[in-house]
């Protein structure tokens, strides 16, 4: 029996080594579909979420070719696959239930959604420069809030200047299925703001992925 030099058995374990890192490199990703929405998708790849759009390459080789809202066709290491919505887990394998908004960007490139305050329709407009949800006087008085009664005289300063204000607690605001409660509210005793501003003290509170177009809105808990 020949013994094989050292030299030899290096190479013979460098080529298994080798042989090992290309079956990693190769190996398919973990895909599940987790949001769906017109031409685009939530998709969880190996344990990280990314949202993806039609026509736009995504990580490890994942391509979104169609999506409505019961399934998304994805390209996949070069296989097509056409996937349903599939639940989220965490690492414990403990089942999470997050509900999400896809908000697409409109004119003058804000995003604009259609919710609620206290139960009543609202036109919102998203703004990340606001502290809170920020409305103007009229809005109030069509929503029933009493800011004169309920809320606390501030002066709050604005592209004009500096604004009488009152600061108001929001019982319920909501947009799409999050709704949040105790929203910290702004009443400006005038005619500005012109829309109602869904500001950081509801934004802060949800997660937010920017998409270029598409903004999106996703809970908690």
């Amino acid at each position: 029996m020949h013994r094989k030099s050292g030299f030899a058995r290096a190479v013979q374990l460098t080529a298994l080594g080798l042989g090992l890192v290309s079956v990693v490199a190769w190996a398919e990703p973990q895909v599940r579909v987790v949001g769906l929405f017109a031409d685009a998708a939530v998709v969880n790849i190996d344990g990280q979420r990314h949202m993806l759009r039609i026509g736009k390459p995504g990580p490890r080789g994942v391509e979104l070719l169609a999506a409505d809202s019961r399934t998304a066709t994805l390209r996949v290491n070069g296989q097509t696959r056409q996937l349903s919505l599939q639940r989220d887990y965490t690492e414990g394998f403990a089942e999470v239930e997050r509900k999400q908004v896809a908000i697409g960007r409109g004119d003058g490139g804000h995003f604009r959604v259609v919710g609620s305050i206290n139960g009543q329709n609202v036109q919102f407009m998203l703004d990340t420069g606001a502290t809170s949800v920020a409305m103007n006087a009229n809005q109030a008085q069509r929503l029933g809030i009493d800011y004169r009664l309920t809320g606390v005289p501030i002066i709050t300063s604005t592209a004009s200047g500096q604004e009488r204000a009152f600061r108001v607690m929001l019982d319920r605001v909501k947009v799409g299925d999050i709704e949040l409660t105790n929203v910290a509210g702004v009443v400006l005793d005038g005619a500005f703001p012109t829309e109602v501003l869904l500001g950081n003290s509801y934004l802060s509170r949800v997660r937010m992925i920017d998409n270029g177009e598409t903004l999106l809105l996703e809970s908690r808990h």
